[in-house]
């Protein structure tokens, strides 16, 4: 059992949950794990050896045999990468082999972890959960604005429709569905920006966390 905190953030696509989680990482001086790239790691390795992602073996295999060095992999972005994730995403098998390692990710020096499942499935003891929100045509915005910014060409009723079926597809899934954790604090940042997200999402902290862990950095941060 670590003595540094864990924080879980969950939430849908596009609700500002990877962003928070970076800021109080770096604020905490806590390590962070974007989940979600676990998924596409072991997609991108099913997709490398010519396999298909929805298939339970090769799927699993893949997720028994993943490194942190797939995490920094350039090719993890994309269509072909975001059809792997969400296919590998709902095989049992595949998330249970990732259990242990975000367990162990966080088990020496505590984590903020951002995805889909943290609260529920993968640290249900987390003494700090946030269920980070917004509207569908807002997330569908921001993502809209993402792609705009990188030069991706995109219409905005394909991203909307893209996150809406996202969504569907992560409430409906056998395997840890979607949803927040009973004592998880939900925070709806549809109209908020980064710095009034991180200022309700720190407040939460600075309730939950007991002292004396972490409670330099969380003074820090104070505005």
């Amino acid at each position: 059992m670590t003595s540094k905190p864990v924080i879980a953030i969950d939430g849908p696509a596009a609700a500002g949950k990877g962003t928070l989680a970076r800021r109080i990482a770096a604020t905490l001086e806590l390590p962070y794990l974007d989940t979600g790239l676990l998924y596409r790691g072991v997609g991108r390795r099913v997709l490398d050896s010519d396999g298909d992602p929805s298939d339970p073996i090769a799927a699993a295999a893949a997720a028994s045999a993943l490194s942190p060095d797939d995490l920094t992999r350039s090719d993890l972005r994309g269509p072909a990468a975001d059809a792997a994730a969400a296919a590998v995403a709902e095989i049992p098998a595949v998330r249970i082999a990732l259990l242990a390692f975000q367990r162990n990710f966080a088990a020496r020096a505590g984590a903020v972890l951002g995805g889909r499942d943290i609260g529920t499935e993968i640290f249900p003891d987390a003494p700090v959960k946030l269920f980070v929100t917004a509207s569908l045509q807002e997330r569908a915005r921001r993502r809209w604005a993402e792609l705009m910014a990188r030069g991706v060409p995109a219409e905005f009723a394909t991203v909307e429709q893209d996150i809406r079926a996202r969504d569907e597809r992560d409430l409906a899934r056998a395997a840890a569905p979607l949803r927040p954790a009973s004592d998880a604090v939900r925070i709806d940042t549809t109209e908020l920006d980064a710095e009034r997200a991180f200022q309700t999402a720190m407040e939460v902290v600075r309730n939950k966390l007991p002292r004396p862990v972490g409670a330099a950095a969380v003074k820090r941060s104070r505005p």
